[in-house]
């Protein structure tokens, strides 16, 4: 059995031109790298305040978050502040539990209070509120 060394290519072209199919395949990296970038992950939109003297903790806690229309999340799921009261009432048992709180800049300080309160009226002492650090 005999094969021929090279393999005559249709209508005498004797390579194949691969540049133009490096470009679409660069072009196509770049389009699903920059489409990627915007890709939003869903969640609650929060823009906490700035502090300069804000440290990191580095514990685990449990997160209140506030939003900018002063509704409270726990978990990503809004919560009431009699749910709240209940949960805190048993987190209260627990010795060295955290709460952190995480309130919108544009969050109404009397919620805010409010539940800063009712955590310490139950018996936790360890309260924080989260900012960012400039």
């Amino acid at each position: 059995m005999h094969f021929k060394g090279r393999m005559e290519l249709e209508h005498g072209l004797k390579q194949i031109d691969i540049a133009p199919l490096i470009d679409m395949v660069f072009q196509l990296l770049i389009f699903f790298m920059l489409t990627s970038s915007f890709v939003m992950q869903p969640g609650i939109k929060v823009n906490l305040p700035k502090a300069v003297t804000s440290e990191a903790i580095k514990y685990e806690n449990i997160e209140i978050l506030i939003s900018a229309e002063n509704v409270a999340y726990l978990n990503g799921k809004v919560i009431t502040i009699g749910e709240l009261k209940t949960l805190l009432k048993q987190v209260s048992k627990r010795k060295n539990q955290t709460i952190l709180i995480k309130a919108d800049r544009h969050a109404s300080l009397g919620r805010v209070v409010e539940i800063w309160d009712m955590a310490r009226d139950l018996g936790i002492t360890e309260i924080n509120i989260a900012t960012n650090q400039e």
